[in-house]
C-alpha cells in the first residue's frame, strides 16, 4: 500500500472529480507550484496510484444499449490463462474479474441488443473451454463513481 500524504490526497480528489483540470488550476487550489503538481502527478503515476488517463464513451451512445455480467464456469480452472488471453481478443468483453463463489471468471461485457448478446455468449464465448455461464444483464447504472481516497491523517 502507498502511504500518500494530504497535498497527494487533495490532488487525487480533484483529479478524479476532473480528470480534464488543468494542473495550474490544481495548483491554485492547493497553493502550490504547478511544477510541483506536475512532479506530484508523475510521482503518483510511478507508483502506480494514477494508471494513466482515459476519456470514457458512453457504451449506449455509440451502440452498445445492452449490458451484461457474465459468471462463467471453466471446463479445466487451470487453462484460466489461456481463456483470459482469449476473451481479450472479444472487444466487447470491457472487464474480467478472477473471483471466488460459484464462477472461476466473472466478465462485463456491452452489446449491441440482445440478439448481440446471445450471439457473443454462443459464438464467443462458449467456444473458449467454457463449461457454465450465467448471464445477467444490467438495466441501468445508478452508481457509477471511483473508489474515494482513503485519508490516512483523518
Amino acid at each position: 500500500m502507498v502511504i500518500l500524504d494530504e497535498l497527494d490526497e487533495k490532488i487525487l480528489d480533484l483529479i478524479a472529480d476532473d480528470a480534464r483540470i488543468p494542473f495550474l488550476e490544481v495548483a491554485r487550489k492547493c497553493n502550490v507550484s504547478g511544477a510541483a503538481i506536475h512532479q506530484r502527478i508523475q510521482k503518483l503515476q510511478q507508483m502506480g496510484v494514477i494508471k494513466g488517463s482515459q476519456y470514457l464513451f458512453d457504451p449506449e451512445s455509440v451502440g452498445n444499449g445492452t449490458c451484461a455480467f457474465v459468471g462463467i464456469l471453466l471446463r479445466d480452472p487451470s487453462e484460466s490463462d489461456r481463456v483470459v488471453a482469449e476473451l481479450r481478443k472479444v472487444p466487447e468483453v470491457v472487464e474480467c474479474h478472477y473471483t471466488t463463489g460459484n464462477y472461476d471468471l466473472f466478465i462485463k461485457i456491452y452489446a449491441h441488443d440482445n440478439a448481440h448478446l446471445l450471439s457473443l455468449i454462443h459464438d464467443k464465448l462458449q467456444v473458449i473451454g467454457i463449461q457454465r455461464s450465467e448471464t445477467m444483464v444490467s438495466f441501468n447504472e445508478p452508481i457509477h463513481r471511483q473508489m474515494p481516497i482513503r485519508k490516512h491523517h483523518d
